[in-house]
C-alpha cells in the first residue's frame, strides 16, 4: 500500500509540475502580447537628428528588463557645436515604459542629465500601430505648465521617426527635434 502511496504522490508532483509550466507559459505568452504594440521599438538604433539643439548623432537600445515587465529605453544624443555652443552637447537620458493595468495604459518615465523628469502616458496608437503617441502628465524641475509630447512614427521594422515637441504655459506644441533612426541589430 506503501508503494501505492508513493507512486500516487509522484503523479501528483508531475501534474502540478506540469500545470505550473503551462501557467508560467500562458502568462509569459499574455506578458508578451500585451507589449505587442511597442515590440517594433525592442533593439539598438542609430541616426541622426536636428531641431533646438542642433544637428546631432543618435545612439538608443530598448530592452526587455526585469522579467519583461517593463521596456528600458537609454538615449546618447551627441550634438556638433554651433554658435550658441561652440563646444557642442552631449545629452543622456533613461527611461522606463511600463503598462498601468488600471488605466490600461503605457507609461514612459524619462529621467534626463539635465535634471528633468518626464512622465508620459500613451495618448493614441495608430490602427496598425505605425503611429505611437506620448503626452506629458508631469515634468519635473521645469517651471509649471510646460508640456511635451513624443511621437514615434514606424517607417517599417528597421526606420523609426521621433518627433519630440515641447509647449510652454498655455500655448501650442513645437517641434524640438527630429530624429530618423535605423536598427542595427
Amino acid at each position: 500500500m506503501k508503494l501505492g502511496h508513493w507512486h500516487y504522490s509522484i503523479f501528483n508532483i508531475s501534474a502540478s509540475a506540469v500545470l505550473l509550466t503551462t501557467v508560467a507559459s500562458s502568462q509569459a505568452v499574455k506578458q508578451d502580447s500585451l507589449w505587442e504594440p511597442l515590440h517594433v521599438l525592442i533593439g539598438s538604433w542609430k541616426g541622426t537628428g536636428a531641431g533646438e539643439p542642433g544637428t546631432g548623432e543618435y545612439e538608443r537600445t530598448y530592452r526587455f528588463v526585469l522579467n519583461k515587465k517593463y521596456i528600458e529605453v537609454t538615449n546618447k544624443s551627441i550634438y556638433a557645436p554651433s554658435e550658441k555652443k561652440p563646444n557642442g552637447e552631449v545629452h543622456e537620458d533613461v527611461g522606463y515604459f511600463s503598462y498601468d493595468k488600471s488605466r490600461r495604459a503605457f507609461v514612459l518615465r524619462q529621467f534626463h542629465i539635465e535634471g528633468f523628469v518626464n512622465q508620459y502616458a500613451m495618448e493614441s496608437i495608430s490602427g496598425e500601430g505605425k503611429r505611437l503617441v506620448f503626452v506629458s502628465e508631469a515634468i519635473e524641475n521645469i517651471p509649471a505648465g510646460w508640456r511635451a509630447r513624443e511621437t514615434y512614427d514606424v517607417v517599417d521594422e528597421n526606420q523609426i521617426e521621433e518627433t519630440f515637441e515641447l509647449a510652454r504655459p498655455n500655448k501650442a506644441f513645437e517641434v524640438y527635434s527630429k530624429v530618423k533612426l535605423k536598427r542595427i541589430h
